[in-house]
């Protein structure tokens, strides 16, 4: 069964709104919820967000977010 959420199509608001997702994005992504640009980030589907990124975050940083956010 999968989870509750899908990155490609989430919201990142809607994550940083559960408090367990925010647990993973907090742990994995610190800087995140406090990032300039959060709210225009917020609105769109947290995949888009994490390619949006670029470089800036490991793959394997991406690779654990994903896995932990499907598992919820």
């Amino acid at each position: 069964m999968a989870g509750k959420y899908d990155l490609e199509t989430t919201t990142l608001g809607t994550l940083l709104d559960d408090p367990d997702a925010r647990a993973i994005i907090v742990d994995l992504l610190p800087e995140l919820p406090d990032h300039p640009m959060i709210g225009f980030a917020k609105g769109m589907p947290a995949a888009a967000v994490l390619k949006m990124a670029g470089g800036q975050i490991p793959a394997d940083t991406v690779e654990q977010l994903q896995t932990r956010i499907a598992a919820l």
